[in-house]
């Protein structure tokens, strides 16, 4: 009869309770160790608080890194189709919302953190909280240090640590430093899905300002990516779900050192020459008002002041039928075609995931065991391996996990 494995989890979210799942289950000794008070404490942040374990629409476009397609290995045995099978024998029925997204139908994550925790306690899983991982080495076992002093050993270890983002829930990237001990490397990681910082000295003005447009990412004057949708101005940016799916390449783009814009399009449902049309006859009919009440009804109120203010207009009472020819291709050019450099993220207590990460050249993408350290293992966050906002980032989460927990048992 073989060995029953002894496998150590170090992180006990999405993806470290699937892996803890998937090795007992294949017949694995596991012990799940977590840092936090409780296991699974970041998935019920996850999709505000509702859980969007995974998309209808899987599409490698979607996924971000320096080998996107690394992906594939987990998805070919644990793929969205694993996932809503798994769920749902859990006890998770799905709704499916726009573009795909699968919630559970509470649309509670605490239902998903529920079933999960239940499973885990009866399967016998030995989960040990308030336990950080300080040290980790390897000598014919592995040996984990804990911060109190305690020395666990074992077969297998599987890190779940997840990145940097959501510090507030143990995320600090403490899973790269115990993978560079082995020899791992880590392509930097930086914060993504996070809001904007933008370069304008107006932006308190119009702070809390929402509205339904599209915002272009804008380098050397090519547009490198274009999102539609609900945009918020903040008193140090941008924000809104268009600008999380930018967020990360323009992270990038910043950290390569280009000059990075953001284009907002403030009326994004009428076409250049139908919103000139509209705004010639808007002149027309009310020629004798300030130019600032013209625009009452058309565009936010609170935008009116610094859209006339952006087009070289200071005197805000003026009569319409005094604006030169110049100052209304402005206004239109501004309402089309607003521009801001893009300064930098907000940090990583802002962002909702980490791209960059342990290189996944170093990593089997079938079974997620380390090329270099036999018997160690990768899943989730921690991997070079980020997605787009609408599930792929769980779904990444329980793809990796049970691959890594699976094979670690074997």
């Amino acid at each position: 009869m073989a060995k029953e494995r002894k496998v150590i989890i170090i992180g006990a979210g999405a993806s470290g309770l699937v892996a803890a799942i998937a090795a007992k289950r294949a017949g694995a000794y596991v012990i799940l160790l977590d840092k936090n008070s409780r296991v699974g404490k970041k998935i019920l942040a996850t999709g505000n608080g509702r859980c969007n374990i995974t998309n209808r629409y899987m599409d490698i476009s979607k996924y971000h890194g320096k080998h996107p397609r690394f992906v594939y290995g987990a998805f070919s045995a644990f793929g969205q189709e694993y996932t809503l099978e798994f769920f749902e024998k859990l006890g998770i029925y799905f709704r499916e919302e726009e573009g795909g997204r699968m919630f559970p139908a509470s649309f509670q994550a605490s239902s998903v953190l529920d079933v999960l925790r239940y499973e885990i306690e009866n399967l016998g899983v030995e989960t040990v909280c308030d336990a950080e991982a300080v040290d980790i080495r390897h000598e014919g076992q592995f040996e984990i240090e804990l911060r109190d002093g305690r020395k666990l050993k074992s077969d297998r270890v599987i890190i779940c640590t997840g990145g940097k983002a959501g510090p507030e829930f143990g995320s600090d990237g403490s899973g790269f430093l115990l993978s560079k001990k082995f020899g791992h490397s880590i392509i930097e990681p930086f914060p993504a899905l996070v809001q904007l910082k933008l370069n304008a000295k107006f932006l308190k003005a119009i702070q809390g300002v929402k509205f339904d447009g599209n915002v272009e990412l804008v380098v050397d004057k090519k547009v490198i990516k274009r999102e539609d949708g609900e945009i918020l101005f903040t008193d140090y940016g941008i924000s809104g779900p268009p600008v999380f799916q930018l967020s990360r390449k323009a992270g990038e783009l910043i950290r390569d050192g280009k000059r990075v814009f953001i284009k907002v399009v403030l009326v994004d449902y009428i076409s250049e020459d139908g919103l000139r049309s509209v705004l010639l006859k808007r002149y027309e009919e009310g020629n004798k008002k300030p130019v600032s009440l013209s625009f009452v009804g058309l565009i936010n109120k609170r935008l009116i002041p610094v859209v006339l203010r952006e087009a070289g207009i200071s005197d805000m009472n003026k009569p319409v039928a005094s604006l030169t020819t110049h100052e209304k291709d402005n206004i239109l050019h501004i309402l089309k075609d607003w521009r801001f450099e893009v300064s930098g993220t907000n940090p990583w207590a802002s962002a909702q995931v980490t791209a960059g990460g342990v290189n996944t050249e170093e990593i089997n993408p079938k079974t997620m065991e380390s090329k270099i350290v036999p018997g160690l293992y990768f899943a989730g966050e921690v991997i070079d391996i980020d997605g787009d906002c609408g599930g792929y980032n769980l779904q990444w989460a329980w793809s990796s996990g049970l691959a890594a927990g699976y094979n670690s048992a074997l």
